[in-house]
């Protein structure tokens, strides 16, 4: 019978046990024997294999890692998840987005520890990707790439650059009429860049079927944010399930409407920041002092009115040759849903008690660079 190894009986010891003296018992054995080193760091690879397995991607690790450990786990996970990718297979661009955003050892290096304090972030890791619990795959119904559609991505592409573009000036410049411009031909590119997508899944040999994302919903004011991104992936055709516990949406729909979502979400929450901080700097001006109920009650105010002019917007009409489309889409949109989550629950929004808050937030909404799309043909 083969003597259990340093690593084994570390993690025995530490993985399984909650308590901080399992914790300081397993890191001093890792800490005596420099020659157990490989055999940690491949047995973190293999967390790392079991949660992809579990539904996990790159970013869902890492956006828990931020919140609920420190800047030395980040580093570390972001370390194991590059070995893995070595020898995974292919997971898509979503995924490769995903290993490129991982944080950057050059530009922020971990710091240095001794042998004892590293073995414990190293196991305080191990813990938690331990416990990470299943969640909805993301790959289920991948689409085959269309039949003679090579030169379509790369015009994809192009559209998607644009419409980033645009959105960053809008957020950027400080004349407001610019700024509409700018926003109103990003919405118009969003519409057509959908609708062309839509037409040519249609009458593809092997038609597109719906995808999905996660996006994070970062705290403070979540549950506002999560409002937010509802509506916007509710007006871009596709639907939004809010994750409170592990801080993200998964978000349903076709690629061209997803990359809509993302784009504009991310656009509008800019906006609503700007805005939130000119409206406390007013009411500091005016003698009260900003206040959590104040920003909570404004983001809460914001995300309702935003998602009121985006419902208005795509209720735009469309020639009666798309309906079909349309609603096929729609009805797949659906369905996928219902299959990823079988059991959903609504909430209710807290905290929104402040008069002047949600003033000053449906007022920014109504400033916030949303228009109407055009008629659609």
């Amino acid at each position: 019978m083969s003597t259990p190894s340093t690593v084994d009986r570390a993690l025995r010891a530490a993985l399984y046990d909650t308590a901080d003296a399992s914790l300081d018992t397993a890191a001093s054995l890792l800490a005596a024997d420099p020659g157990a080193d490989a055999e940690l760091t491949g047995r973190g690879v293999g967390f790392v294999a079991a949660a992809w397995a579990r539904g996990w991607q790159p970013a869902d690790v890492v956006r828990l890692v931020r919140r609920e450990l420190d800047d030395v786990h980040l580093h570390l996970v972001a370390e194991l998840v590059r070995a893995q990718a070595r020898d995974d297979r292919p997971r898509g661009p979503r995924w490769a987005a995903q290993l490129d955003d991982l944080p950057d050892r050059g530009a922020h290096p971990a710091p240095r520890t001794d042998r004892f304090s590293h073995a414990t972030a190293v196991l305080e890791l191990y813990r938690l990707l331990l416990r990470l619990p299943a969640l909805e795959s993301l790959d289920e119904h991948r689409s085959e790439p269309r039949a003679g559609s090579r030169s379509e991505p790369r015009a994809g592409h192009r559209t998607l650059a644009r419409i980033r573009a645009l959105l960053a000036k809008a957020e950027a410049t400080g004349y407001p009429e610019e700024a509409e411009a700018l926003s109103a031909k990003a919405q118009e590119l969003m519409a057509r860049h959908s609708i062309d997508e839509a037409l040519l899944s249609a009458h593809a040999p092997a038609p597109d079927t719906p995808a999905a994302c996660r996006i994070g919903v970062e705290p403070p004011y979540e549950q506002a944010k999560a409002v937010l991104l509802d509506a916007v992936a509710d007006a871009n055709h596709c639907r939004a399930v809010w994750n409170e516990a592990f801080g993200f949406s998964t978000v349903v729909g076709f690629e061209a409407d997803l990359e809509a979502v993302e784009l504009l979400y991310t656009s509008l929450l800019v906006q609503a920041e700007a805005a939130m901080t000119k409206a406390e700097a007013a009411q500091r001006a005016g003698g009260r002092k900003r206040t959590k109920t104040f920003r909570q009650s404004f983001l809460a105010a914001y995300a309702h009115r935003v998602g009121t002019r985006l419902h208005a917007a795509a209720a735009a009409p469309v020639s009666e040759d798309l309906l079909p489309v349309l609603a096929t889409r729609e009805v797949a949109v659906v369905g996928r849903v219902e299959r990823m989550f079988p059991e959903t629950t609504t909430t209710r929004m807290r905290g929104v008690t402040d008069a002047a808050g949600w003033t000053a937030g449906t007022d920014a909404a109504d400033r916030a660079r949303v228009r109407s799309r055009r008629p659609l043909s």
